[in-house]
């Protein structure tokens, strides 16, 4: 079985938008930019464990500020969560991410939310 940790979940997301759908979507606004994350049951189906296994991790994600959960809205990420995320996908996945967001996008968007 995977282990389920906070990197496992991101890596596992980032495969899902990046390898599996070649789709992020990304929401501004003036305080952040925050990414839409896959569900709980479609990242517990990627990782290949029950549902309720990734449940206690996002509890962990939003007590460190990482993800935003909003009924009926989903799961995004909190400007530290993109930043998170960016990195993954900067380091574990080059081409597929340039080739996706264009190149230059990854570093000018972790440069417009990285704390001055």
């Amino acid at each position: 079985m995977v282990s389920l940790d906070i990197p496992a979940l991101f890596h596992a997301a980032a495969e899902i938008l990046v390898r599996e759908d070649k789709r992020i979507s990304i929401e501004f606004s003036a305080e952040e930019a925050r990414i839409r994350f896959p569900t709980t049951r479609r990242l517990a189906g990627y990782l290949d464990v029950p549902h309720y296994y990734v449940l206690p991790v996002f509890s962990m994600m939003e007590e460190k500020n990482l993800v935003r959960r909003e009924e009926r809205v989903g799961i995004s990420t909190t400007g530290a969560g993109t930043l998170l995320f960016l990195e993954i996908i900067r380091e574990s996945m080059p081409d597929e991410a340039t080739a996706l967001l264009g190149n230059g996008t990854i570093a000018a968007l972790t440069a417009k939310i990285s704390p001055a």
